[in-house]
């Protein structure tokens, strides 16, 4: 697990949420185009979901991908803003790359996402640490930007959009394995929560046509993918309607018409909001078995003055109501994750233990757990002074870290005994005597290897379990 100076925290094993941090970088594509293009993204699913698209759009202007720095001719860091330490991980890094661009002063340099718009000034002019500055709804610009760096100058569009959504433009998928892919359904946000930045980094909400989606998916599975997860800042919030007012498509209805595509197909999503998520989401769900049972559901926090501060909209009984209807509809095996901030503005200590209580009443199967990081325009910065001192921060993340670690542990013992259908990903971490992959849950499966290959689906009887996986024998 990640150290406590960090500002995140997650169960071992737990696949990456829209929340969680991570960084991941282009892999080699060699098709013979005249320049290198190099992409660290750093931050959520929705970053490594627009790195392939800004892959795709410069493929068509002569550039291949690669994994290796030193050989790029484009370098670009794709930014994550939701937490101080990311922009601190991507100046340090930007440091380096210029280091780098001593010695190959043709090299072009640029910051992509969520960081674009907030800093651009600074990164262009104040600290001269990149070339070009792009935001996440001008990436069809890329290539006049890129042909403005190779004249001389300075490049920057940070606009945002009311219509953009990229349907038309194919992914070229990067780190894949092969098995699984994202979607995605919609960008922007228009929830106001008070401690984040994504309404003013990533702009207005905007559902793609539901036809391009469905296309995406029949693409995907004709590649041979096994698993699409549908992403958006707030899944349950989608909303299409044809330009002749014929079709009107919600988020349930969305989830049916992928599941359609093919019974072999599983269909994950992410990230659903409590205010917005709904019985009829959720009867969908129950109805097509290709669906997953799982669903990720940020609370936050436990505390109902907390919520409002936070501008969550909602409050603990509203979520206590939602947790109830997955528990009865999708019964109680359905996987439930979360994300909770620890420390936020004004939070008592009491108000600390309404979250762990909480903890208790859901038994989360695992979660991501941040203590709460100011950002600067954000309507808690402009509201409210960040008073909890970083050591009691601490010690309350440590609190409820502790606290799911004892759910996790106990929600896969429960596990145990039981059959999972799970979807081979790859060989396991520490073996290649065996394979992992996840189950209808999204837990992490390890079982030994025998016939088994990347992309079956396998039966597995859970034999036993550790706090992050679950490990069992084939049944064949």
């Amino acid at each position: 697990m990640n150290s406590l100076l960090t500002d995140i925290d997650f169960i071992p094993e737990a696949p990456a949420q829209p929340e969680a941090c991570e960084t991941k970088v282009t892999p080699d594509q060699n098709t013979g185009r005249l320049r290198k293009l190099y992409i660290e993204s750093y931050g959520c699913q929705m970053n490594y979901s627009d790195s392939e698209i800004v892959s795709s759009i410069l493929a068509k202007e002569g550039f291949d991908t690669t994994s290796d720095l030193n050989i790029a001719d484009v370098v670009f860091l794709n930014t994550c803003s939701i937490r101080e330490k990311a922009e601190q991980t991507v100046r340090a890094r930007l440091r380096q790359i210029n280091a780098l661009k001593k010695s190959r002063p043709g090299l072009v340099v640029g910051v992509l996402g969520c960081m674009a718009e907030r800093l651009k000034s600074k990164l262009l002019e104040e600290e001269k640490l990149v070339d070009m500055v792009v935001g996440p709804d001008a990436y069809r610009e890329l290539p006049n930007l890129i042909n403005e760096v190779d004249g001389g100058q300075r490049a920057v569009n940070v606009l945002l959009s009311r219509e953009e959504t990229y349907a038309d433009i194919n992914p070229i998928r990067l780190n894949t394995n092969g098995v699984s892919a994202f979607i995605s359904i919609m960008r922007g946000c228009d929830n106001m929560c008070s401690f984040c930045v994504v309404p003013f980094t990533r702009g207005r909400e905007r559902s793609r046509d539901a036809h391009s989606i469905v296309a995406e998916a029949q693409s995907l599975v004709a590649e041979g993918y096994k698993e699409v997860t549908l992403l958006g800042q707030n899944v349950d919030s989608y909303k299409w309607a044809s330009a002749d007012g014929t079709e009107q498509v919600n988020f349930a209805g969305l989830l049916e018409r992928v599941a359609l595509v093919s019974p072999d197909l599983r269909v994950r999503f992410s990230t659903s909001h409590p205010k917005d998520i709904t019985d009829e989401v959720l009867y969908t769900i129950k109805k097509y078995p290709n669906i997953c049972k799982y669903i990720h559901l940020p609370v936050q926090s436990g505390n109902s003055r907390v919520l409002e501060l936070m501008n969550r909209t909602y409050d603990r009984e509203w979520y206590i109501n939602r947790v109830k209807a997955i528990r009865r509809i999708l019964g109680q095996e359905c996987g439930i994750s979360s994300d909770m901030i620890a420390g936020f503005c004004t939070e008592t200590e009491e108000e600390h233990q309404d979250t762990l209580s909480l903890m208790d009443f859901v038994q989360y199967d695992y979660s991501y757990m941040f203590f709460y990081s100011e950002r600067p325009g954000t309507l808690a910065a402009r509201k409210f002074v960040d008073d909890i001192p970083l050591e009691v921060k601490k010690r309350r993340l440590q609190e409820i870290i502790d606290k799911q670690r004892e759910l996790s542990l106990l929600r896969n013992q429960q596990d145990v005994g039981k059959i999972h259908r799970v979807l081979v990903e790859g060989f396991s971490k520490k073996s290649e005597a065996d394979l992992q992959g996840r189950n209808d849950q999204n837990k992490v499966v390890v079982f030994p290897k025998g016939n088994y290959q990347k992309g079956d689906y396998v039966e597995v009887l859970v034999d036993s379990c550790s706090v992050g996986t679950l490990f069992g024998q084939p049944i064949k």
